[in-house]
């Protein structure tokens, strides 16, 4: 199947109430894996990169293993530019075929936020990529993301606003959530996200989803959330089933053979989370039925 972007997905994800999983994939191994998964819980898939991440390869390298495992895959794949730093990154992907673009000028004050924002969905909007944005501030850190303390949780009037002058597809919300992993329970504000949920009318995207306690992930898709990111617990996964192997097997000289437990070990953590996000509204898991596109 030929990549896709999220606009039809996350819309599909809006109307019937449940989330897309999105998945910050480092090597082949991990692509490879999150896919796998994908199929085997017959839904669509959101594959991203940072900033960091494309500076360790390049975007064409990352887009190459995702472009070839959605090519064999049946269900709906996504090539998404997660935190886009800067016009000019976005532009690099845009131009290099990712599928879904990300500009986050969250650390910029609100018009220039609105300015940068606007400029990546006039570049994108004419070829119908979806493009995100973050309003708020997503704290922890991450690769070279810094969010901060995280204290600037996003305005639902200035969301609304926000989202009517820039024409974005999807807008990442600021309700408590962090990059990296949580020292203690995150505490999440859902009345704030119920709220922006009333006033904006596109999807609402959840960052900093690793960590967080799967119950607290389905009360916001309740509430609005169509896309979760997870990064740092993928990263554990793979690092995990890796070390185990090696632990295990010291003298093992084949990566493929330490490589495929860190892929098993990232593909039940992916499908697990996968679960939690199409189960959001109802007591039993329910698998999607993935739409043709």
């Amino acid at each position: 199947m030929e990549l896709t972007t999220t606009k039809k997905i996350l819309k599909e994800a809006q109307e019937g109430h449940y989330a897309i999983g999105a998945f910050n994939v480092e090597n082949m191994e991990m692509v490879m894996a999150v896919i796998s998964a994908a199929e085997e819980m017959n839904a669509p898939v959101i594959m991203q990169t940072t900033p960091s991440t494309v500076k360790y390869a390049g975007l064409d390298y990352f887009l190459a293993n995702v472009r070839v495992a959605a090519s064999k895959a049946n269900v709906p794949v996504v090539m998404h530019l997660d935190h886009g730093s800067s016009f000019e990154l976005a532009s690099q992907a845009y131009r290099s075929g990712y599928t879904s673009i990300m500009i986050d000028g969250s650390h910029s004050d609100f018009e220039s936020n609105i300015e940068i924002s606007k400029s990546v969905v006039d570049m994108c909007k004419p070829s119908g990529i979806a493009v995100e944005a973050e309003l708020g501030k997503v704290g922890g850190k991450e690769d070279d993301l810094d969010g901060g303390d995280g204290d600037a949780y996003t305005d639902p009037l200035q969301a609304k606003e926000f989202v009517e002058r820039t024409g974005v597809d999807s807008l990442a919300v600021a309700i408590g959530t962090a990059h990296g992993m949580y020292k203690g329970e995150p505490h999440l504000d859902l009345d704030r996200l119920s709220e922006i949920r009333k006033v904006v009318s596109v999807p609402l995207v959840l960052h900093g989803g690793s960590g967080i306690p799967d119950e607290k992930v389905q009360e916001s898709i309740r509430r609005g959330i169509c896309k979760v990111n997870y990064a740092t617990e993928l990263r554990i996964a793979f690092t995990n089933g890796v070390n185990k192997y090696l632990a295990e097997k010291p003298d093992t000289i084949d990566p493929k053979k330490y490589n495929k437990a860190g892929m098993e070990e990232v593909k039940a953590f992916v499908k697990e989370k996968i679960r939690v996000a199409t189960a959001a509204t109802t007591s039993e898991v329910s698998p999607l039925r993935v739409k043709a596109m």
